[in-house]
């Protein structure tokens, strides 16, 4: 059967809810809701076993920059108010805040979660915050509060420098406090930061950086307190660097910009990288310009892109060959998001897309059967949704595309 002849692929559900073009979206919960953002700073907790609003509120005064969930009730939202928001929404908050989704004009007062934490932040350079867990040890009090109350373990948070654009902030959560900062390198005109990433690993702390000249960069703090060294700089994009990833296995991560570029580069503060050139593993001409949203799946197998031409694309993390391209929306596309996908089920990733349609056939088959002898029919539905490989896009058009694929 020749692959010219299967027809295009189609979302298996489309999210109809914003009037302004969806900047962000976000898997939280197990995968039984998706977080979505706005313009006009609106955020939507999807159901998604019946598809509908969870819980809807205005959380920004202005557009939402990104999304990202701290334990299992806690929600971060970044806007470009210069506000940086943590709010408290679990599934027992919901029934508190509205339902009315921003396309049916709720008012603006509308019940919102309780806001646990609020800081100032620079929002100029449209670069969206990244976070990772606090490797530190913490004082007595604070693991003992971890441990008997389900408080989540603590945060760092990397922004753009409130006075150099060019230059990092991080801060620690809950304390509030800023725990380093990164100055901008005066030997190489980057301009601004416009995309972060950050790990750490005991008490190493690794920060990789995009900038608008199209260079990336990692920096590396070995010790607290000690000062940030530079160990890769790069320039594979013509112009600015437009969103960034980390691999699952932590050795590499991928870039993506306003140009055509796709790169994998190294971490060189990760063993078994020390021996290797400094230089991006793969620089990859897309022929497709205006690639963001860069997202990479858990399994670290496949990445895709939201592209400003109105597809989503997805390649192989391994080969960087692109594997598939989700045509639906009209106007361009902002965002991706992925399910977490469970490590007891790995997934091959077929090139040959009649080879994995038949395959994923065969797993809707089995699921549907695993399913069948569970529970009501809304467990059924919130297992089916927890266990679907979803790929999330938002576009211009304030709509959301959910796709089932690889």
């Amino acid at each position: 059967m020749s692959t010219e002849l299967l027809p295009p692929a189609q979302p298996s559900f489309v999210l109809r809810g914003h009037s302004a073009q969806v900047h962000a979206v976000h898997f939280i919960q197990g995968n039984t809701r998706l977080l979505s953002a706005d313009a006009e700073g609106w955020l939507v907790s999807w159901n998604l076993a019946s598809k509908r609003p969870a819980a809807v509120w205005r959380a920004h005064a202005t557009a939402v920059l990104g999304i990202g969930s701290w334990g299992q009730d806690r929600i971060i939202t970044h806007g470009r108010d210069n506000k940086l928001a943590v709010w408290q929404l679990g599934v027992h908050d919901e029934e508190a805040v509205g339902k009315t989704l921003p396309v049916d004009k709720p008012p603006i007062t509308t019940p919102q979660p309780w806001l646990l934490h609020m800081l100032t932040v620079n929002t100029l350079n449209f670069c969206s915050f990244a976070m990772c867990l606090d490797g530190m040890p913490q004082p007595y009090a604070i693991h003992t509060a971890i441990k008997t109350r389900n408080h989540p373990p603590p945060i760092l948070i990397a922004v753009p420098n409130t006075m150099d654009s060019g230059g990092i902030d991080i801060y620690q959560l809950p304390s509030e406090s800023r725990a380093a900062v990164i100055h901008a390198d005066r030997n190489i005109t980057t301009g601004m930061v416009m995309a972060l990433e950050i790990q750490t690993e005991s008490t190493k702390l690794q920060v990789v950086a995009g900038y608008e000249s199209g260079h990336t960069m990692v920096f590396v703090q070995s010790d607290p307190g000690a000062q940030f060294q530079r160990l890769y700089c790069a320039q594979p994009h013509s112009q600015p660097i437009l969103s960034m990833a980390i691999l699952p296995s932590q050795d590499c991560y991928m870039t993506s910009s306003a140009d055509a570029i796709v790169a994998k580069h190294p971490l060189p503060a990760v063993p078994g990288v020390w021996k290797t050139e400094l230089k991006p593993f793969k620089v990859v001409q897309t022929k497709h310009s205006g690639q963001q949203g860069l997202q990479v799946r858990s399994d670290g197998k496949i990445f895709a892109t939201a592209g400003w031409d109105a597809r989503v694309r997805v390649y192989s993390a391994k080969t960087m060959k692109e594997l598939a391209v989700l045509k639906w929306h009209k106007v361009g596309c902002y965002t991706t998001a992925f399910a977490e996908i469970e490590s007891c089920c790995p997934t091959k990733v077929e090139d040959d897309p009649v080879k994995q349609e038949d395959k994923e056939a065969r797993d809707d088959k089995s699921i549907v059967h695993h399913l069948s002898a569970a529970g009501t029919v809304q467990q059924r539905r919130e297992a089916k949704a927890k266990s679907t490989h979803w790929l999330a896009a938002g576009s211009k058009d304030g709509k959301i595309s959910l796709w089932n694929i690889y």
